[in-house]
């Protein structure tokens, strides 16, 4: 019998032993992760609102976990101050301008404080400093936010389901386009003009830059007249020369005009012999007795020069033309 009751007691102790074993184990792995057994430091953040974050939560730092949440307390009138106790490995790496936000675990993980390193040239912290809060977007504002946006995403479903209706029955511009045939033709030629056009305007194109490469070709006639300046200044004198030659073309179409405007006229001589018929009747009586008179007077010379009188000297006349006739 107490050979059994020795192996019991051995049995016994041996489980006690295992789950004391067990329960130390438990003991310093949680307090591993509470950071309870390393040496820490405590720093103080203040905010407006903690989120729901709790004693005990964990500290993060670059994305690595540097500490818990120690304490959280209020501070003022409706702030919340929280203290964390922080591993002091990372006290050479946070600085006194660092800021501190309060961040979820995840999208609804729980709720975490991160903090951030500050300016290099800032000295680092210590023992009982207080960081500069930074004001976060809070997952119910991430959900307030999404709530708006679901509404508007659903008001343009609803919109784009009337306005797909509406192009499935013919309805409005959209819908007519998509529906009417005639519509739809009218469209293809427009853009098949709209291509010819653009064809038009590429060829268009290419022959002013083939008519452009022509006028830079060199010693070309365009290009002695925009970079020979002896030819411009002679271009520039004559273009001088035909406008004096129009200026005095101007003054002789002017001349002529008022001398025109004076034939015209009766109140000059010219003018008066062409346009009065009275004076071109006594001009063409004056003639008529021009005529007679010349025949009467021939008459009166032969008269003379049957006369005895005068018989001698038109002899003598006509001897000495007849002189004249042979010397020459």
């Amino acid at each position: 019998m107490s050979v059994t009751d020795n192996r019991k007691k051995i049995i016994v102790g041996l489980f006690i032993t295992l789950g004391l074993l067990i329960f130390i184990l438990c003991i310093f792995t949680l307090g591993s992760q509470k950071k309870t057994f390393v040496k820490s430091f405590t720093l103080s953040a203040i905010f407006n609102d903690i989120q729901g974050l709790k004693k005990g939560n964990n500290v993060w730092f670059s994305g690595v976990k540097i500490g818990t949440v120690k304490k959280i307390e209020f501070f003022g009138t409706s702030q919340v101050r929280v203290f964390m106790n922080i591993e002091e490995g990372v006290h050479k790496y946070i600085h006194k301008d660092a800021g501190a936000s309060i961040s979820t675990d995840g999208f609804i993980g729980n709720k975490i404080v991160v903090i951030t390193g500050g300016n290099p040239k800032s000295p680092f912290v210590e023992d009982g400093d207080s960081l500069v809060s930074n004001t976060s977007v809070s997952t119910d504002e991430i959900m307030k936010t999404l709530q708006v946006n679901n509404k508007n995403l659903l008001d343009i479903t609803s919109d784009f389901k009337i306005l797909a209706n509406n192009l499935v029955n013919g309805k409005g511009a959209a819908g007519a386009l998509l529906s009417d045939e005639k519509i739809a033709t009218d469209f293809k030629t427009m853009v098949a003009n709209l291509n010819s056009t653009t064809m038009a305007t590429k060829q268009t194109a290419q022959d002013l830059n083939r008519f452009t490469n022509t006028l830079n070709t060199k010693n070309g006639l365009m290009d002695k007249l925009l970079t020979d300046t002896i030819l411009f200044e002679k271009l520039e004198k004559s273009a001088i020369s035909l406008q004096h030659s129009a200026a005095s073309a101007e003054l002789l179409t002017n001349n002529l005009h008022t001398a025109s405007a004076q034939l015209k006229s009766n109140e000059n001589a010219a003018g008066l012999l062409l346009n009065d018929p009275k004076m071109a009747q006594q001009i063409r009586t004056i003639m008529t007795n021009l005529e007679l008179s010349s025949i009467k007077l021939n008459e009166d010379l032969e008269a003379l020069q049957s006369n005895f009188l005068f018989r001698g000297f038109f002899k003598k006349r006509a001897k000495e033309e007849a002189k004249k006739t042979g010397q020459k």
